[in-house]
């Protein structure tokens, strides 16, 4: 198994992981609506005012999106948020380089850009920014900055429009580009009915845009998608990117063998697809026996083959292994899918493998879950959860993992239009260990994170931080102290 993955901190006891159920603690909200919102159901999680504390940003469906407060301690309440129906997700980002994080309000419908006011408040800004939020069914996003700007990628998924739909029916997707003064707008065609993307470095280390698509409606011509942007075109065989097609809801990406380059893992129905970043700059599916193929439900009551939206790696016990959730839920009433369908914790076991313990944990619960996070709400080091579900109450839950490890939580800042610092990647080092994180917009499925990037560190009392920004400096920064939240700028 060490040819598969690294045992990154081997001399840490695996602490056992445990999440208490405080979603009495969240307002009423959930995912409403028919079929234009089987897919969607994201949630933004970012600090709105600068309290430290992570707020929330839950789509709704037919139900208004709502904004919900962090007060402390676990304490949250609802806020007025301009009211947005037909919302699918939502992802924060800092627009105009004002410091204060906007966020990009994924619709059925016209797609809103939000501007944020540093306090919570949030205004319509299309009209200010030159965006065209279109009229499509928008179900993925991701952003990234060059030279002039935001570039902003939206996936679309089916035309409505189209007579013979839905099947064969995708939508192309759009890139808007900052002019200056406004966003142009460029269709990515063709569109294969994209519910995830993600900018970031791929294996060959090039910042790239990944696009997972639904192959339930491309059919037959469809595949997943690389778009890159200094060539403006797709890659192909001819580039070495490989045909994979799947039933692509979700994409997730972290460095899990400490190699530096970061893993791909594909949310789908059935077979969990990891893709393991080799040195030769190419992705080959991982072993079975890596554990993360999570193809079936796990309480083993029905054999039917699951279905995964969101996925997201974080390192829940802090014992320098990132773990992996991933959010699932038959589609609606699709009979040839299993119906009661628990979420998936996958911790890393010291050989580098995965195991199943959302049970243990407390999180196996089977409603029909989208998008979710994993973000330390209470400031306490410790990742905590939250899962949006279809036409079912959100859901939260507090990580109470006793004697999990150290950590830091990195936050890259800089000055210019890239204030969050889109593109930088850290690495922790903690004795011979070095753990590697991109700071990304996108991903997930239909909602992601501002927050800062945490890194579990074991036993380990001090770190050190090398951070390559996204104009190729580097700074490093020697012997921290672990388990604080430091905010490092070039």
């Amino acid at each position: 198994m060490r040819a598969i993955a690294l045992c990154l901190v081997a001399q840490t006891a695996q602490a056992d992981v445990v999440f208490e159920n405080l979603s009495a603690h969240l307002p009423d909200h959930s995912y409403t609506g028919g079929w234009e919102h089987f897919v969607g159901g994201g949630v933004a999680v970012f600090d709105c005012n600068g309290d430290a504390l992570p707020d929330i940003l839950a789509a709704g469906g037919t139900t208004p999106a709502k904004l919900i407060i962090n007060r402390g301690d676990m304490q949250f309440t609802s806020t007025a948020l301009p009211v947005f129906t037909g919302t699918t997700g939502a992802y924060p980002l800092d627009v105009d380089g004002d410091g204060h994080l906007d966020v990009m309000l994924l619709r059925v419908g016209e797609n809103q850009l939000l501007r944020g006011d540093g306090a919570c408040g949030f205004s319509p800004a299309n009209a200010l920014w030159g965006f065209d939020g279109g009229d499509a069914w928008s179900t993925a996003f991701s952003a990234t900055w060059d030279t002039s700007g935001p570039v902003l990628a939206v996936g679309n998924y089916v035309d409505r429009t189209d007579p013979e739909g839905p099947f064969e029916a995708c939508d192309d997707n759009t890139l808007h580009r900052w002019t200056g003064d406004r966003f142009d707008t460029t269709p990515l065609s063709p569109g294969y009915c994209a519910l995830s993307m993600l900018f970031a470095r791929d294996a060959s280390g090039t910042k790239r845009l990944r696009i997972s698509n639904d192959r339930h409606y491309y059919v037959r011509n469809g595949a997943e998608q690389m778009y890159d942007l200094g060539l403006s075109r797709f890659l192909g065989p001819e580039d070495g990117w490989e045909t994979v097609r799947l039933w692509g809801m979700g994409i997730a990406s972290r460095d899990i063998t400490g190699d530096g380059r970061a893993e791909v893992m594909l949310t789908s129905m059935g077979d969990q697809l990891m893709q393991m970043a080799g040195a030769d700059g190419l992705y080959t599916p991982a072993p079975f026996a890596l554990g993360t193929y999570a193809q079936r439900p796990h309480l083993g009551d029905d054999g039917r083959p699951s279905t995964g939206w969101h996925a997201e790696f974080g390192d829940v016990n802090n014992d320098g292994r990132p773990d992996l959730f991933i959010a699932k839920g038959n589609v609606d009433q699709m009979p040839g899918l299993a119906m009661e369908d628990p979420n998936t914790l996958l911790v890393q076991q010291t050989d580098g493998s995965f195991a199943e313990r959302s049970i243990t944990a407390g999180v196996a619960t089977v409603d029909r879950s989208r998008g979710a996070a994993l973000a330390d709400l209470d400031g306490d080091g410790r990742l905590d959860l939250v899962v949006m579900n279809r036409r079912a109450p959100m859901e939260l839950y507090r990580n109470v993992t006793a004697d999990s490890g150290s950590w830091l939580a990195i936050d890259p800042a800089m000055p210019g239009a890239n204030t969050r610092a889109i593109g930088a990647l850290v690495e922790v080092t903690s004795g011979d260990v070095t753990q590697t994180q991109e700071r990304t917009v996108g991903g997930g499925h239909a909602g992601g994170q501002a927050g800062p990037l945490h890194f579990g560190l074991g036993d380990a009392r001090r770190a050190s931080v090398t951070v390559t920004w996204p104009d190729g400096r580097v700074t490093e920064h020697r012997d921290l102290k672990t388990g604080q939240r430091l905010t490092l700028t070039p």
